[in-house]
């Protein structure tokens, strides 16, 4: 196994639930050394999510392979003085606490930097560190409905629905790693460490780009489309005779495919479907054209007919069908985990590779504090 990127990097991540461990998590899947500060009583709010194996929470153990846990209180004294040791000798503080919180704990950036100027500080909050809604606290459902992607989600006419996966935690996570890379690139150049400010709604908003371009471009708000997509069809789940599947020809050439799977010829010169565009725009005739078609057979016959003419399609899988799924166990992102108390269970790693090789999971989650005397033994 080759050396992996963040080897001899320190990170001290001072955080509670998703977007902050999601991202402390990627840093120690690179090989950060990876410090997790919890307060002693309970810890990470999540540790208490179910499911609950034996006194262990898997949601807790997902984000959090690869650290160590200690415990402070930031309200005593003596262990302010503890969390400063544990910053002189750190590469980089990952915190998502709501803005002025760490200053108010005396633990704020600009007496970190006097400390070790060196360091790299990714605060992730709701709004951001300044600001008129810097004071207001999120959560992901929140953010989503700020964001506006509440408002494209869901089916047409229906009440707004949030995402099922916690988009605005997870994308908060994924731009502050990125950052902290960056930046620490920058501080080996210069010996300058900074103070990374990553918003929850920023985020968000930067993995909308097609949704805010759309409204720059027309003035008009982007709007639920269910499966459908605003500028190209057929581009969405189909119904067929024992559910659904979902089909993607994004282009003239995948849409020509189409037609010669579902003998359907005359679609192919129709004036309405010459264009990504012009599908689109009629996207909902053409759907209920192609449904009369799929009715007649199953999706596992249709996904093969599309697959043997290179369309783009997918089953609409549930977790337990994709995570059996033969690619995801040739990329062997499944991998087995063993929680603190013994219980063996699996987990979801990293699902990038390196020169054909993915990052191994070096260390099982942690328990509580579980690695108090390890290092403050060692006199960080």
């Amino acid at each position: 196994m080759q050396p992996l990127p963040l080897e001899g990097v320190r990170v001290i991540e001072l955080c509670n639930v998703a977007a902050g461990p999601f991202c402390g998590m990627l840093l120690a899947d690179m090989g950060a050394d990876l410090i997790k500060v919890e307060n002693p009583k309970g810890g990470d709010t999540l540790r208490s999510w179910p499911p609950i194996s034996d006194g262990f929470s898997e949601n807790f153990a997902s984000l959090n392979r690869n650290k160590r846990s200690v415990t402070l209180d930031l309200k005593q004294p003596a262990d302010v003085e503890r969390f400063k040791a544990l910053i002189k000798e750190a590469d980089v503080l990952v915190e998502n606490n709501r803005p002025g919180v760490m200053d108010r704990l005396g633990v704020g950036y600009p007496t970190l930097k006097t400390i070790n100027p060196r360091l790299v500080m990714a605060s992730i909050s709701a709004y951001g560190q300044t600001g008129p809604r810097a004071a207001e606290g999120g959560f992901d459902l929140t953010v989503q409905a700020m964001s506006g992607l509440m408002s494209v989600t869901g089916e047409p006419g229906r009440p707004p629905v949030k995402c099922g996966v916690p988009v605005s935690d997870f994308s908060a996570g994924l731009y502050a790693a990125f950052a902290v890379v960056c930046a620490l690139r920058h501080t080996a150049q210069t010996g300058q460490g900074t103070h990374i400010d990553v918003p929850m709604l920023g985020a968000t908003l930067g993995i909308a780009a097609l949704q805010t371009s759309e409204f720059f471009g027309s003035g008009k708000d982007p709007v639920r489309l269910g499966s459908a997509h605003p500028r190209n069809a057929p581009y969405q789940a189909f119904k067929c005779r024992d559910g659904y599947f979902g089909m993607a020809a994004g282009n003239n050439a995948l849409w020509q495919s189409v037609c010669r799977v579902v003998a359907l010829p005359q679609l192919a010169v129709d004036p309405d479907y010459e264009s990504p565009t012009l599908r689109a725009r009629h996207q909902d005739t053409l759907r209920e054209k192609l449904e009369a078609v799929f009715e007649a057979q199953d999706a596992s016959f249709w996904l093969e007919q599309f697959r043997a003419a290179g369309v783009p399609c997918a089953p609409i899988n549930t977790y337990s069908e994709v995570l059996a799924d033969e690619q995801v166990e040739h990329m062997q992102w499944v991998q087995p985990i063993e929680l603190p108390n013994g219980v063996k269970t699996r987990t979801f790693a990293s699902p990038v590779r390196f020169d054909g090789q993915g990052s191994p999971i070096r260390r099982r989650p942690p328990a509580l504090g579980e690695h108090n005397d390890e290092i403050f033994g060692q006199g960080v």
